[in-house]
């Protein structure tokens, strides 16, 4: 009897611990309504994407070794099939995402997955909110950078003013950097160049010519403007150190690389317009 009475109360603990665990999960409509835009926003963003094998290496925490090399090898076959399937240079597409996140170190694109500054507009996902025209601006929030890059390509093919574009040969990257600009994507009047630029430093028509099937050219690096360069930051540089170096302010160097203060790492790109 004794070890029968031992099992029940043992039974009843353990009934009595379970029942307690239970808690009851309260979602509000709110809550629900929230959640469903956002998933209804992403839902519309990888729209018909295909898979891409492993999810690309992203930038670590500590960006302070992440290069414009490492960049674009994680990002090079995710530009290569939105070429695919959307028509826009992919060497377009790594060159701005390089410039508009920084080589992937930008704050925007460190906190929110954006690689191309797209802006909240009619938005209905994740925000982030930061400092760019005006103070505490909205942009859109990805889960992963490769939705950023899909954002990117219905950007462009969902706006009638970019139309002009796709009526170029797939790989001409230099009637697209001056096409964007001329279509209002940019204000900047050295936007073209500092694309073309990053283009052929960096040989990133070698994608263009990878998707198309063809053999990949040849070409000698020839800035269409001296004014504009790309400098590596070395160990010991500081901002104010590479300014007066290239005849620019600390200012510029922020607004041309979206810096929102003066801190800098080794291995980091920045996009130099001399003042001369």
């Amino acid at each position: 009897m004794r070890i029968n009475r031992f099992f029940v109360l043992l039974f009843l603990s353990l009934f009595a611990v379970s029942c307690g665990s239970k808690k009851k999960v309260v979602t509000t409509k709110k809550d629900s309504n929230r959640e469903n835009a956002i998933e209804s926003a992403e839902n519309r963003v990888v729209e018909g994407m295909k898979p891409l094998g492993e999810t690309p290496k992203l930038p670590p925490v500590n960006p302070r070794l992440y290069t414009v090399e490492d960049y674009i090898r994680d990002f090079a076959a995710v530009a290569m099939e939105e070429m695919r399937l959307y028509d826009i240079p992919a060497s377009i597409t790594l060159a701005q995402g390089i410039l508009e996140s920084g080589g992937g170190k930008g704050d925007l694109t460190m906190r929110a997955n954006n690689h191309f500054g797209i802006k909240c507009h009619d938005w209905k996902g994740a925000r982030a909110y930061h400092d760019d025209d005006a103070r505490d601006e909205c942009f859109r929030k990805y889960k992963d950078a490769r939705y950023s890059y899909r954002d990117h390509s219905l950007f462009l093919t969902e706006r009638k003013r970019y139309a002009d574009l796709f009526e170029l040969d797939r790989d001409d990257y230099k009637g697209w950097a001056k096409g964007l600009r001329k279509a209002g994507y940019a204000t900047d009047r050295r936007y073209p160049d500092k694309l073309i630029s990053l283009i052929e430093r960096y040989r990133l028509y070698q994608f263009d010519a990878t998707v198309l099937e063809r053999p990949s050219p040849s070409y000698t690096y020839t800035p269409e403007s001296p004014e504009s360069v790309t400098y590596t930051v070395k160990k010991g540089d500081t901002l104010y150190g590479i300014a007066k170096q290239h005849n620019t302010t600390v200012e510029e160097l922020q607004r041309f690389n979206n810096l929102r203060d003066t801190n800098i790492s080794v291995g980091q790109m920045l996009v130099i317009i001399s003042s001369e």
